[in-house]
């Protein structure tokens, strides 16, 4: 007789996305996982396959959320220069709590890459989806007249999302919100 799931796993990984983030993979352990979700070994192992399938759920969980929010937050921007100092400001605030817990990708490709293909491959997604996405912002920004058009919205996008890489380390090494932001303003200065 097969068993029916006695837990509801979108919001165990949900819980296992926060440890993982405040922890990291390697200081995250199965013991502590279960304890974090309130299920047995077994039930995490029939679910996730292991702590490595949960962990990739848990990242696919983090684009499909907080990575997806910050995408979306470049198309409600009244002009390209307001929006992605909205975005860029809101993800330093988002790095900063939990005293400097960072970026859960960004965490992974420091701790995961060059080795785990996975992470490689999830982490690489979402690089290219907010590059490609600041790069469409860039581009109607562009034909718009709102910021100059000598640079190719390409290579501002690239420079933006390595932008956002380093301060969102920097956010694990100084959180501190007020450090952080007047940065931004430099990087949009590549706008003009």
């Amino acid at each position: 007789m097969v068993r029916t799931r006695e837990f509801d796993t979108e919001a165990a990984v949900a819980r296992a996305m926060e440890l993982f983030w405040s922890r990291g993979y390697e200081a995250t352990s199965v013991r502590d996982l279960t304890r974090h979700l309130g299920i047995g070994q077994g039930s995490l192992y029939a679910a996730f396959g292991g702590k490595e399938g949960l962990y990739q759920a848990a990242v696919e969980h983090y684009r499909t959320t907080l990575a997806a929010d910050a995408l979306n937050s470049l198309k409600d921007g009244a002009d390209a220069r307001s929006a992605i100092r909205t975005m860029l400001v809101e993800r330093i605030r988002i790095a900063v709590q939990h005293d400097g817990r960072g970026c859960l990708v960004v965490n992974a490709a420091c701790e995961r890459l060059p080795e785990d293909a996975p992470t490689r491959r999830a982490v690489r997604d979402m690089q290219d989806a907010s590059r490609d996405a600041l790069a469409e912002v860039l581009r109607v920004a562009a034909e718009r007249g709102e910021i100059a058009a000598r640079h190719d919205p390409h290579a501002l996008a690239a420079f933006l999302v390595t932008f956002l890489n380093g301060l969102l380390v920097s956010a694990k090494i100084t959180p501190d919100a007020g450090t952080l932001e007047p940065l931004v303003e430099v990087a949009l200065a590549a706008l003009d």
